[in-house]
């Protein structure tokens, strides 16, 4: 990658921006004849979500990524925009050929401009499917997609950057790319944006089909505890999907909206195919995220509802703490995550016992895990160890996620799969995609799961289910 220092505001002198383009052009060579060109430029805070619903359109690619915390106040929110260049892969070495692909992108990439800021830069926004290759025909996501933006706005704390992104080749006309740049930056830096509060629908115009009733959830549940009786397999994780129907379309910019107002602690995301399907959520659990070499993932397994008052809820937390059965399944995905890690020569790091993730209407066990990752080891080589972890699939897992493919119905395409980002410097962070939903037009799919071990009982895990359901339900308009 060429980092050229350049002071100069591009994105705010048409003919600066058109005569940089056109060198670059000038500058190609029969060896070289393409370039990527990414210029950073720190401009007036805006909402990512709002430049979204400004600017995005349905026959484009978009991705949209946002964590408010508001204990350590590291709160970000990332749009991007149309795709200047993508990938899809499938197969067992999807997240290799992703990596490559970002490799040779980065190869022959010239960035310019805001180099010392955050989220600078080209960044490669990413979502694979659960399984690697695709279960049903009519998927609406590939195994795995792989692309740089035209455009990408964040917001972090009160600083805000715009990354745009051009594809150099001696056959386009550098006049028409500056003009549609240039277009774009003015609306996002002249619009006044504002999006309402929240937006609620009617719980009478939305039809629930589940696609599995809750006596075929139950007597997969059974099944899967006699195959864990015989030791099979130790855990499973089961899947609930809910086909949701609307009397008019749902809105996606709302739904985004309600889900990051409700569940500020969660990753809220959507990732569009271009063909007008978004899968969004609000996940609370992170599979990786790595700055500075320094990586921290989480183990996040175990789960009770929230109480109607301090005391029950404080109840409802030290049984979840006590719970054997719950206990155990935590220490399972915890002992996932450190041996996966050391097989890569990383030595994690965690604390002892686990803590308490409280969300608005669920509980979880959960113990961060840390460590130092060599400068050498892409975060996608660590991503493929970690996907997909017992809190998501079970134990054995190659075991457990042939016992999935066989008694699901429903194709879970990008639920509990690696949803986020990469940066040229190998910075990045994924969320696991659950607590999510497919939108298409009028029509919604939720998906749900749960961990069945020895112990579970059907009745309880379709109730936990149908908790976990809730948070997408409430929030689609």
């Amino acid at each position: 990658m060429t980092v050229i220092p350049h002071r100069a505001n591009l994105l705010q002198d048409r003919n600066q921006l058109h005569q940089f383009l056109l060198d670059c052009q000038q500058s190609l060579t029969e060896k070289d004849q393409t370039k990527i060109v990414s210029i950073s430029q720190e401009i007036a805070p805006v909402d990512p979500l709002v430049v979204l619903q400004e600017i995005s359109e349905p026959c484009q690619r978009h991705f949209y990524f946002e964590k408010r915390d508001q204990i350590s106040g590291n709160s970000f929110a990332i749009a991007a925009l149309d795709s200047a260049i993508h990938l899809t892969v499938a197969g067992s070495d999807r997240f290799a050929l992703a990596q490559n692909f970002i490799q040779s992108c980065l190869a022959r990439t010239i960035t310019i401009g805001t180099e010392r800021l955050p989220f600078s830069g080209p960044h490669f926004f990413c979502s694979f499917a659960f399984f690697d290759e695709n279960v049903a025909t009519s998927s609406y996501f590939p195994p795995g997609t792989i692309f740089l933006p035209k455009l990408q706005i964040t917001r972090l704390k009160d600083s805000c950057i715009i990354v745009a992104n051009a594809i150099i080749n001696t056959d386009i006309n550098v006049k028409i790319v500056t003009e549609k740049i240039w277009r774009k930056f003015d609306k996002i830096e002249s619009q006044k944006y504002k999006i309402n509060p929240t937006a609620s629908k009617s719980s009478i115009s939305l039809k629930q089909i589940p696609v599995k009733d809750s006596a075929q959830f139950k007597t997969s549940v059974k099944s899967a505890l006699k195959l864990i009786e015989s030791q099979y397999f130790s855990k499973i994780v089961l899947s609930q999907a809910i086909n949701v129907i609307s009397q008019t379309p749902f809105s996606l910019i709302d739904s985004l909206n309600n889900l990051r107002l409700t569940y500020p602690g969660c990753y809220v995301f959507s990732s569009s195919n271009g063909k007008g399907q978004n899968f969004i959520g609000a996940s609370p659990e992170r599979l990786i995220s790595i700055h500075n070499n320094q990586l921290s993932t989480d183990a996040l397994a175990g789960s009770a509802p929230r109480g109607k008052s301090e005391a029950e809820d404080a109840k409802l937390a030290q049984g979840l703490l006590e719970s054997e059965k719950d206990i155990r399944e935590h220490q399972v995905v915890i002992d996932f995550i450190v041996h996966h890690l050391s097989k890569l020569g990383i030595t994690p790091n965690c604390s002892p016992t686990p803590r308490l993730l409280q969300l608005s209407n669920i509980q979880h066990l959960w113990t961060p895990i840390t460590a130092q990752i060599p400068a050498d080891i892409h975060l996608l080589k660590i991503l493929a160890q970690l996907h997909p972890t017992p809190a998501v699939a079970g134990v054995p897992r190659d075991i457990a996620l042939e016992q999935i493919r066989r008694c699901e119905t429903c194709d879970r395409s990008l639920y509990a799969a690696p949803i986020g980002w990469i940066d040229a410097r190998g910075n990045g962070e994924f969320a696991v995609g659950i607590r999510s939903a497919l939108i298409d037009g009028d029509r919604a799919i939720l998906y749900a799961g749960n961990g069945i071990v020895a112990g579970s009982e059907p009745e309880k895990e379709l109730a936990e289910i149908q908790l976990k359901l809730q948070p997408l339900l409430n929030a689609l308009v």
